[in-house]
């Protein structure tokens, strides 16, 4: 038994296709099929069960496969604590970011992470919030830009700062012209929201409660720009994150009277990981490459 067919047998498990889980591990889809049988053989009892049109896990292998999986994890901490203390800023590092952040944050962030960190190799991910955090709890991202709270008991986070929301609304409405709204002003408006999965869903749904107003049943978008051309065709209005909050024809944005409504960003990573004093590097590093970008922001608010 050894790592690479442990992998395999995870790659098999996460795809449940020969074809796809050996392009995944770089492999022949022969050479996979064949080590997984070895392993089989080896452990006396089969992980999968194989027709002529599809592979499942068997019991056995679906009670084995948590197992698998922690043994890999531990194996990558391993490396990873070695490259640590030959050079805690270099390597390979897995990062991601959710949809309604990614497009507005990673463009000033990395950058500036480029500099700090010459020696580390960022790849990027931008995934909503519930497959990013299966993703880091496989061992398949290092960290991860998320929204609070994430409450996993293998998962910590380190605070990094509050995206206020705005109102975008559509620039001839009345309300365009406030500089501020309130909580009661977004009685008598339609609330155009994010599709099922975004966590700014959620935040968005909280928002709604607080005011004791529905959402829009007409419609729902995939995406953050979808809601802004909806919102400049006159539809309805929508809460926009500040960082996403760009100057688009037909739309303004307009800041809420306290409490406004915020969602809170953070870097989450695994709890034993070996790499935590990097990610406080990262995270001190983050916050300085955005406080220009959010003081910007919120001036360019401010002016309306």
């Amino acid at each position: 038994m050894n790592l690479r067919d442990l992998h395999y047998v995870e790659a098999l498990a996460s795809t449940l296709h020969f074809g796809e889980a050996a392009k995944r591990c770089n492999v022949s889809q022969s050479t996979l099929s064949i080590q997984i049988k070895k392993l089989e053989e080896q452990l006396g009892t089969s992980l999968f069960e194989r027709d002529a049109r599809s592979v499942r896990l068997s019991e056995t292998g679906a009670q084995l496969l948590p197992l698998i999986l922690e043994t890999l994890r531990a194996a990558e901490d391993v490396r990873q604590l070695a490259q640590q203390l030959r050079d805690p800023l270099a390597g390979r590092l897995r990062f991601g970011a959710f949809p309604t952040l990614a497009p507005y944050i990673l463009p000033h962030m990395m950058p500036h992470l480029h500099t700090q960190f010459p020696r580390l190799q960022f790849e990027l991910i931008e995934e909503k919030t519930e497959t990013l955090i299966e993703q880091l709890l496989r061992g398949d991202l290092d960290a991860a830009l998320l929204a609070l709270p994430v409450e996993h008991p293998r998962l910590d986070a380190i605070a990094l700062f509050a995206e206020p929301f705005y109102l975008a609304i559509h620039d001839q409405h009345p309300l365009a012209k406030r500089k501020q709204v309130s909580l009661d002003d977004m009685h008598a408006l339609t609330l155009l929201l994010l599709d099922e999965g975004h966590c700014l869903r959620a935040q968005s749904l909280e928002f709604c409660a607080r005011i004791g107003k529905g959402e829009s049943q007409s419609y729902r978008a995939t995406s953050l720009e979808t809601l802004r051309h909806m919102v400049a065709s006159g539809a309805g209005c929508t809460l926009m994150p500040a960082l996403a909050a760009s100057p688009s024809y037909g739309v303004d944005y307009v800041k809420f009277s306290d409490p406004h409504p915020q969602r809170h960003i953070a870097l989450v990573f695994r709890s034993a990981t070996a790499r935590r004093l990097l990610f406080t590097s990262i995270s001190r590093e983050i916050r300085e490459a955005m406080k220009p970008i959010r003081a910007l922001k919120s001036l360019a608010a401010s002016n309306r």
